[in-house]
């Protein structure tokens, strides 16, 4: 439509609301989520890692304790270590591990020591304690068991043995124990 012959037009650009004033925008892309995936291939991961880890230490532990408790399996099993760790060692600490409660008597095995300590030291010579020839007589809880201590020394070029025959008396107490020794 034109305007009529003679009016005026005014020029004036029409006004405009700010929206139109702009062109719109281009839209950004929304950000994508984390991929789901590499999210459930990490938590499988981490948690495979954890159950290794813990079966690891489950492990470890259970051989930690059978390292470390000490065998009385058996009335020769206890006697044997029992010597071994009192007379051969010299641990009292160990040895302690393989005795009775109550009702101890190995005086005579302690006299034994002794004795071999004071040779040791007077011969300057190491007198090395072996074992062997174990007979064992079970009746219950309690085993008698009887074993050849070799006592071997070598002294001034000369090797020297002397064998003994010892009873030990075993009583089951949360495994076997050595409650009593003397010389046969």
């Amino acid at each position: 439509m034109q305007p009529p012959a003679g009016s005026q037009v005014s020029r004036v650009p029409a006004q405009r609301t700010p929206s139109e004033q702009l062109p719109p925008a281009p839209a950004t892309p929304a950000p994508q989520p984390p991929r789901r995936r590499t999210r459930t291939v990490l938590t499988v991961v981490a948690g495979v890692l954890a159950l290794l880890c813990l079966g690891g230490i489950a492990t470890a532990v259970v051989w930690y304790n059978r390292a470390s408790t000490p065998d009385r399996s058996t009335p020769d099993v206890v006697v044997a270590n029992y010597i071994q760790s009192f007379l051969a060692d010299r641990n009292d600490a160990r040895a302690s591990e393989f005795v009775c409660q109550s009702d101890l008597d190995l005086d005579a095995l302690r006299l034994l020591r002794d004795d071999l300590v004071g040779r040791e030291v007077r011969y300057s010579a190491k007198i090395s304690t072996s074992w062997e020839g174990f007979a064992v007589q079970e009746q219950g809880d309690s085993a008698n068991v009887e074993v050849d201590l070799i006592l071997s020394a070598f002294v001034d070029g000369i090797s020297q043995s002397d064998r003994q025959r010892w009873r030990f008396e075993t009583r089951h107490e949360d495994g076997w124990r050595v409650c009593k020794a003397e010389r046969s």
